[in-house]
């Protein structure tokens, strides 16, 4: 699977800051800035945030506030790490519709999906930095654990995609606003990138752009590893592990939930990787 840019903005060199356009989702703004006591007029890059619902059926089920791009792939990712759909190919079709207040993300389902879906449906509301967005209830923070098998990964190719990740995070360096996740070989390359103002939906694009690509859920899963520049929390881990990913690399913290369901799951869960360095927290055995 090679790596994906088809739908992402150009890289940083090519977007000049001197001249008045950029290309969304990034747009353009008088500031000013100050250092040492001074004070001067300037223009800014700043990323969108706007509302997307995602509609299954024409039944609109959830509303997360996103960057607009790479819309089919965040939601057919985020219906497959939520569980709302079992298999790729119970989405038959997705239509990206932008309207005055947002824009709309209509998916036509598979009936069974459909229904499953309407019986636990409930109103979300999903904030960039949300942590269990549409859960109602305690019992329902955790879903059922499913057992993964991590690969053997080396720190090589961890550093490999470390360093690699910055060239391909435009949207990151020009605003500072963006979180990316990566689809990363066992090589350490590069397969798939996707950046929003939301670490989940970084995510959740990611997973969608890979299902797109033929990889479904569980499926070659194993030949690689997810690479997020956020911190590892619980939610970020149920995703993965709902999707069959059995092996994540955070540059930043986890959390405690998130290093016990990893944990209890199999799954290979590194953080804090920066530079040369990083901490395995489960799995250690995976690691060559």
């Amino acid at each position: 699977m090679a790596y994906d840019r088809a739908m992402n903005p150009p890289p940083t060199a090519m977007l000049d800051l001197s001249v008045p356009a950029l290309p969304p989702p990034l747009q353009r703004l008088p500031v000013v800035r100050g250092r040492a006591g001074t004070r001067a007029d300037a223009m800014d890059a700043v990323l969108e945030e706007v509302p997307v619902a995602l509609v299954y059926n024409g039944v609109s089920h959830a509303v997360m506030m996103a960057t607009p791009i790479d819309l089919e792939d965040f939601a057919l990712g985020f219906s497959l790490s939520e569980g709302i759909l079992a298999h790729p190919r119970e989405c038959r079709g997705i239509d990206v519709e932008p309207g005055p207040d947002g824009i709309s993300v209509h998916l036509d389902v598979a009936t069974p999906a459909f229904l499953a879906l309407k019986d636990r449906r409930r109103t979300l509301a999903g904030r960039t930095g949300c942590g269990l967005c549409g859960v109602d209830s305690l019992q329902a923070a955790r879903r059922p654990v499913r057992r993964v098998l991590p690969p053997l990964l080396s720190a090589e190719a961890i550093r490999r995609a470390l360093a690699a990740i910055g060239a391909e995070q435009p949207l990151a360096h020009v605003t500072g606003a963006a979180h990316a996740a990566a689809w990363c070989g066992l090589d350490g390359s590069l397969r798939i990138v996707r950046e929003d103002v939301g670490r989940h939906n970084a995510l959740d694009k990611t997973i969608g752009a890979m299902a797109t690509g033929g990889a479904a859920p569980g499926d070659a899963t194993g030949d690689g590893f997810m690479l997020l520049t956020s911190r590892v929390s619980l939610e970020m881990v149920q995703k993965a592990m709902t999707v069959g990913v059995a092996a994540v690399v955070g540059i930043s913290a986890p959390t405690l939930a998130a290093v016990e369901l990893a944990r209890e799951a199999g799954m290979l869960l590194v953080a804090f990787a920066r530079g040369d360095g990083f901490v395995c927290y489960a799995q250690p055995q995976q690691l060559g």
